[in-house]
């Protein structure tokens, strides 16, 4: 079976790019070198690779990542940190 990535990269701006492919290598390889100009990380460069994780179904690769971009930073950040524990009670907004 094909694998998927989900993956987190730091920016030079120190904001965070969320993603997903299947192939990894590559993909960071194009977004180092700024192969597609109108990407997000194309103006943001070095960047730098901080969380990736494997997944066997492309569609739920898929769907996480749309989770996560969704995310707070301070949730992105925990999940970097794996620091597990904290997820639950990281939500987007402050009240």
């Amino acid at each position: 079976m094909k694998q998927s990535y989900v993956y987190i990269l730091k920016c030079s701006d120190n904001s965070y790019y969320t993603g997903v492919t299947s192939n990894l290598t590559q993909r960071l390889f194009q977004h180092e070198t700024g192969f597609y100009p109108d990407c997000y990380t194309a103006n943001k460069r070095p960047v730098e690779l901080v969380y990736y994780c494997e997944f066997t179904d492309i569609n739920f690769a898929i769907d996480i990542e749309k989770k996560i971009k969704k995310w707070s930073r301070a949730k992105k950040e925990a999940l970097i940190n794996e620091e597990y524990d904290k997820l639950p009670n990281l939500a987007k907004k402050s009240f």
